[in-house]
C-alpha cells in the first residue's frame, strides 16, 4: 500500500482548547479515515507544543511545575481529542525525552555548519505569540499576527541565517504550485512575507528556563519554532547522526502538513528553510485551513463566545458535531457555528435527509417483505437514472476530497441522498405494496434504495463514522470499502430487523433552552458587531469597581466569582478570567465595570455585570486602572 502522511499543528499546552481548536483535529480524521479507504497505509500525527515564557508563567501562578503543568494539560487534549473519535497513529509531545534530544542534535548541526550564529536581539516581543518583531514588521505598533502590546526586549540569542535560502524557497515554491494551498494564502506569503526580503530567527531565549537546553551553551533554550517544528519528523523517528526509525524513511516527506491560516508563515517560511539547512525533502504540501468562526468572529474568552467541544458533544453527539464542522466550514473562506444553526443543519440532513431515509427504506421492507430484502429484477429508466448518480458520486466526492474540499465532498453525497429520497416519491412503493402483481417491481425498488444507502454510507465513513457503522448493521452490509463501489450489488439476500431511528428531530426551543443550561449563559451567538450612535454609547454605564475578593466558580475551571465594591454597592460578578491572573494580584486592583448590564446564572451563579479586558486570542488581561472606585467612566 501506497504511505500517505498527513499531520496537525501541535497545540499549545496553555489551557483547554475551544471547538475552533478542536476543527483541525477532526478535519485531519476526516481526510485520515478517507486516505485509508482509498486503499493508503496513513500515518496520522498530532500532539502538543509544551514549552516557553506563557507555559512557565502560567505554572508558576498555579503553584505547580511546569511539567506539572502540561503534563495536566496535554492529558486534558488528548482526551478531547479522543472524545470527537480521531483516529491518530502518534500524540507527540514535545516533552518527551526522544524529542527533545533530536532538538538539541538539529541545533547543534545547524550551528556547526554555520546556519546558526550567536548574536544579541534587541527589538520589540510579543509574549503571547512568543515572537520578535521590528519596528516596520508591526502593525499600528502592535504585534502583526494577534494584535497584542509589544515590549522592548534585548537579551543575547542564537539566529537561523533565513536570508541565506531566501531564493532557493522562493524556487520550491514556484516550481511546487501546490507546496501552499489554498492560492489565495500562496500569494500572501509571497506578496507579503518572502518578496521583500526574510530577516534571521531568533531562535534561542535566555530570560525563561522552560524550554530544551542548547547542549553547547547551557545559558540558553531552544526557540520555539526548532522545537515545535521539529515534531513533524522527530515523532517518525527522525536522528541527525542518520539512524533513522521505519516510520522516517516509510512516512517522510509528509503529503500534508494541515494547519489554521494564522500560522501559514512559520510552516512555509522558517520550517522549508530549517528543512533545506538539514539536507532534508520538503513537505509535499502545507494547507492553511480557514477558521471556525462565532458569529462571524473568532471565539474569544472576553467575548464570552468561545464554544467547547464537552458542551457541544454532551447536547448535540458526537457525529453530529464532526458532521457540522466540516460541512459548515468550506475549502478557503472561514467558517461558522452557532447552536441555532447547529439544530438547523442537524434537523434538514441528518434527519430530514439521512435517517429518514434509511428509516423509511427499512420499514417498508419488513411492512411488505417481512424483512426479507430480494435482489432486483428488470431495471427501468427511473432505476438506471438512479443508479448512475449513485455510482457517480463516487468519483466526485474523490476528486473534491483529493483537493482538500471536505465541505463540498459532503454536500455531493447529500444531494445524492436527496435524489434517492426523490427516487421514492417517483415510485411510489406505498401503491405498489398494495397488490402482489407488483411484488418483484417492488423488490426491485427497495433493493435499489436499500443499496444507495449504503454506498451514500461507505462514503460518509470518514465523516460520521459512528453513524455509518450503526446504518451498516441495521441494513446487514458487509460491504464497507470504496472499491465496492464501482457495482451496484453490494447488498445480498438478508432479513432485516425493525428500523431504529438513527437521529431524531430535535425541538429548537427546548434544545436551546438545554444547551443554555448546560453551558451556564444565554445563546445569542448569531448577533453582529454594528455601529452604534452616541446615544447607543450613553446607555452603558462603565464604572471603576475595586475587586475585594474572587475565587474559582465551584462548577466552571475556566470562571473566577469575584466581589467588586463600586463605591455605592457590591456587585458580584462572574468573569473567564481565571486562567490568566493571579488571584492574589487581582484582589484590590482597580478594574472598569460594566455596571447596568442585565444580571444573568452563569453556571449557576449570579452575574451583575461584566468586567473590561483586553484580549488578542491567545492572552487576556484586566483593564485597570488608577482611580478612586465609584468613578464613571466615559
Amino acid at each position: 500500500m501506497k504511505p500517505y502522511y498527513i499531520t496537525t499543528a501541535i497545540a499549545y499546552t496553555s489551557g483547554t482548547p475551544h471547538i475552533g481548536n478542536v476543527y483541525e483535529i477532526i478535519l485531519a480524521d476526516a481526510i485520515a479515515r478517507y486516505k485509508r479507504l482509498m486503499g493508503y497505509e496513513v500515518f496520522y500525527q498530532t500532539g502538543t507544543d509544551e514549552h516557553g515564557q506563557k507555559i512557565e508563567e502560567k505554572a508558576k501562578a498555579s503553584g505547580k511545575t511546569p511539567q506539572q503543568f502540561v503534563d495536566e494539560v496535554a492529558g486534558e487534549i488528548k482526551r478531547i481529542f479522543d472524545l470527537v473519535n480521531t483516529s491518530y497513529d502518534k500524540f507527540i509531545r514535545t516533552t518527551d525525552e526522544n524529542h527533545k534530544k533530536q532538538v538539541q542534535k538539529i541545533f547543534k548541526k545547524l550551528y556547526q555548519q554555520g546556519d546558526i550564529y550567536k548574536s544579541f536581539y534587541q527589538g520589540k516581543y510579543c509574549v503571547p505569540c512568543e515572537s520578535f518583531y521590528t519596528e516596520s514588521q508591526l502593525a499600528s505598533g502592535k504585534c502583526p499576527d494577534c494584535g497584542a502590546t509589544v515590549k522592548d526586549e534585548k537579551e543575547e540569542a542564537y539566529f537561523l541565517k533565513l536570508s541565506n535560502y531566501q531564493d532557493r524557497l522562493i524556487k520550491h515554491i514556484e516550481e511546487n504550485p501546490d507546496f501552499i494551498q489554498p492560492e489565495s494564502r500562496k500569494n500572501e506569503m509571497v506578496n507579503n512575507f518572502i518578496k521583500d526580503g526574510i530577516q534571521d530567527l531568533c531562535v534561542s531565549r535566555t530570560s525563561f528556563k522552560w524550554g530544551i537546553e542548547v547542549e553547547f551553551d547551557r545559558g540558553h533554550v531552544t526557540y520555539v519554532w526548532i522545537d515545535a517544528l521539529s515534531n513533524y519528523i522527530t515523532g517518525l523517528g527522525f536522528d541527525v547522526d542518520g539512524d533513522h526509525g521505519e516510520l522516517y524513511q516509510k512516512y517522510w516527506p509528509a503529503d500534508v502538513h494541515l494547519i489554521g491560516k494564522d500560522i501559514l508563515r512559520f510552516h512555509t517560511i522558517y520550517w522549508p528553510i530549517m528543512l533545506m539547512a538539514l539536507n532534508i525533502e520538503l513537505p509535499k504540501q502545507v494547507f492553511g485551513h480557514p477558521w471556525l468562526l462565532v458569529g462571524k468572529g473568532k471565539m474569544s474568552k472576553s467575548k464570552g463566545n468561545s464554544l467547547y467541544t464537552d458542551d457541544l458533544v454532551e447536547q448535540f453527539g458526537v457525529d453530529p458535531i464532526r458532521y457540522f464542522v466540516l460541512r459548515e466550514t468550506p475549502f478557503a473562506s472561514d467558517g461558522n457555528i452557532e447552536p441555532e444553526v447547529i439544530i438547523e443543519r442537524y434537523n434538514a440532513e441528518l434527519v430530514n435527509t439521512l435517517s429518514n431515509l434509511v428509516n423509511r427504506t427499512i420499514s417498508m421492507i419488513n411492512k411488505y417483505h417481512n424483512g426479507q430484502v430480494y435482489l432486483p429484477n428488470e431495471l427501468n429508466k427511473i432505476d438506471k437514472n438512479l443508479i448512475a448518480t449513485v455510482l457517480n458520486t463516487k468519483k466526485i466526492v474523490i476528486q473534491k476530497m483529493d483537493q482538500l474540499r471536505v465541505s463540498d465532498a459532503i454536500q455531493e453525497i447529500m444531494k445524492t441522498l436527496r435524489r434517492v429520497n426523490k427516487y421514492i416519491d417517483e415510485t411510489e412503493p406505498w401503491i405498489l405494496g398494495k397488490d402482489q402483481v407488483n411484488k418483484a417491481r417492488l423488490s426491485t425498488v427497495l433493493y435499489n434504495l436499500l443499496e444507495s444507502i449504503r454506498q451514500m454510507a461507505v462514503l460518509l465513513q470518514p465523516f460520521i463514522p459512528e453513524t455509518c457503522e450503526n446504518i451498516f448493521k441495521q441494513i446487514k452490509a458487509d460491504q464497507k470499502t470504496f472499491s465496492s463501489l464501482d457495482q451496484f450489488n453490494g447488498i445480498a439476500e438478508t432479513v432485516l430487523a425493525k428500523a431504529v431511528p438513527i437521529f431524531n428531530r430535535l425541538d429548537a426551543e427546548k434544545t436551546l433552552k438545554e444547551f443554555e443550561k448546560r453551558i451556564g449563559q444565554e445563546v445569542d451567538m448569531l448577533e453582529e458587531v454594528a455601529e452604534i450612535t452616541f446615544a447607543d454609547f450613553s446607555k452603558i454605564d462603565l464604572k471603576v469597581g475595586e475587586v475585594l475578593a474572587s475565587e474559582p466558580h465551584p462548577k466552571a475551571d475556566r470562571l473566577l466569582v469575584s466581589k467588586i465594591d463600586l463605591g455605592t454597592e457590591i456587585r458580584q460578578i462572574v468573569s473567564a478570567i481565571r486562567e490568566d491572573v493571579k488571584i492574589a494580584d487581582f484582589v484590590g486592583s482597580k478594574v472598569i465595570v460594566v455596571a447596568n448590564l442585565k444580571a444573568v446564572k452563569i453556571r449557576g451563579v449570579l452575574s451583575e455585570g461584566m468586567i473590561l479586558v483586553a484580549t488578542d486570542e491567545k492572552k487576556l488581561e484586566v483593564v485597570t486602572v488608577n482611580i478612586e472606585k465609584g468613578a464613571k467612566v466615559s
